[in-house]
């Protein structure tokens, strides 16, 4: 994003008062100013108009649509001279090259895209995992899946960070659509990326988990093909990791959290075009469970115990589905995790990636199918 620098200057430097003859000057707190109801957070409301939408989301790090003072005072050091890290790509693993911005599906004018991490030297055919992003599936990126898959890339794998389109753009089913196309545009040039077409996994994180867990859900569900290129291949993953993905919106204000799931404007609400509570059929589609059935890939679901945006029990409840489907899957309950696991006492992010690589090599890595 191309932030001006009359924004910037806005958002990193404090603002400051004239001092008294011999004292320091003395700094406003700008959070504090801009928090109007002083409840600890900032609304879109309360947010400065000239700095957008797109910078509150920038700042808005877990996606609930507000922004806490760690959420605030975490952007500010990030963005301190010296610090650079919010700028500076990930570093890709040794003979790993990005293409980015590569077209899976057209429709009409919208050009609709992915990036593809790929060793620069074609050896074999290598396992590939799909990255879907989160961000309540109306804001999150692509583009910022470097560091989230180096620890694959660096153990053999190819990968692929897609874009889709968000609520705000367009409502249910768009956004497993055009994920489905994504499966079908990589299968349908395996060839040409040195991607083995049977050992395809899928990996997203909290509305990427919804996505990721359609995808392996849905495999022979052919009423979302609206991407009509590439029909003749399969859109099914060979396995699948749910971080904190919902399952069942109607049940996620079953547990208390930081949202109230089955208001109209609700992450949830938005995704599929109308309150839940008075949208029943169109939230059982957008269901994982609904489609779960034995020829189903193996999951990993990953969550946190106390996170207050997807209740833990959105995991269960699919685990369970898809358990007695007799589908091979797997809970792991990260402990104290909040939403994208942050205050796990048990595990370090490294710890967590680790497992998910050894889940997609348990399943990817074995010998493809003839």
């Amino acid at each position: 994003m191309v932030t001006t620098v009359r924004s910037l200057l806005l958002v990193l430097l404090p603002l400051v008062t004239l001092p008294v003859e011999g004292q320091e000057p003395q700094q406003r707190d700008p959070f504090k100013q801009w928090d109007r109801n002083a409840d600890g957070f900032l609304s879109p409301a309360e947010f400065p108009r000239q700095l957008g939408k797109q910078l509150f989301d920038r700042i808005d790090a877990n996606k609930d649509g507000r922004i806490s003072r760690k959420e605030d005072d975490d952007f500010r050091a990030r963005r301190k001279p010296g610090n650079s890290r919010e700028r500076r790509p990930a570093r890709l693993p040794e003979g790993i090259t990005l293409q980015r911005d590569v077209v899976y599906a057209t429709l009409g004018e919208r050009k609709l895209v992915l990036d593809l991490y790929l060793p620069r030297k074609k050896g074999k055919p290598l396992p590939m995992v799909v990255w879907i992003h989160g961000g309540g599936w109306k804001s999150g990126s692509k583009d910022n899946a470097a560091a989230r898959l180096a620890p694959l890339l660096s153990k053999g794998y190819a990968a692929a960070s897609v874009s889709y389109r968000l609520s705000g753009e367009a409502i249910f089913p768009a956004a497993i659509a055009d994920c489905k196309g994504a499966v079908r545009f990589l299968r349908a040039h395996a060839d040409q990326y040195g991607i083995d077409p049977n050992r395809i996994g899928a990996w997203g994180s909290s509305a990427g988990g919804h996505l990721v867990s359609l995808l392996g859900t849905s495999g022979d569900v052919n009423t979302w093909d609206v991407h009509r290129d590439h029909l003749e291949v399969s859109p099914r993953v060979q396995a699948v990791c749910n971080w904190f993905g919902p399952s069942d919106f109607l049940r996620m204000n079953d547990f208390p959290g930081r949202l109230d799931h089955d208001d109209a404007n609700s992450p949830e609400s938005r995704f599929i075009g109308g309150a839940i509570q008075d949208n029943k059929d169109k939230v059982a589609a957008a269901n994982p469970v609904t489609y779960a059935t034995s020829d189903d890939p193996p999951f990993l679901h990953m969550h946190g115990d106390n996170d207050q945006l997807v209740p833990f029990n959105q995991s269960e409840l699919l685990h369970a589905s898809l358990k007695k489907s007799g589908v091979s899957t797997e809970l792991y309950r990260v402990r104290n995790g909040g939403h994208g696991f942050g205050g796990a006492t048990q595990d370090t992010r490294e710890q967590l990636s680790s497992r998910v690589v050894r889940f997609f090599d348990q399943y990817l890595k074995q010998k493809s199918k003839p």
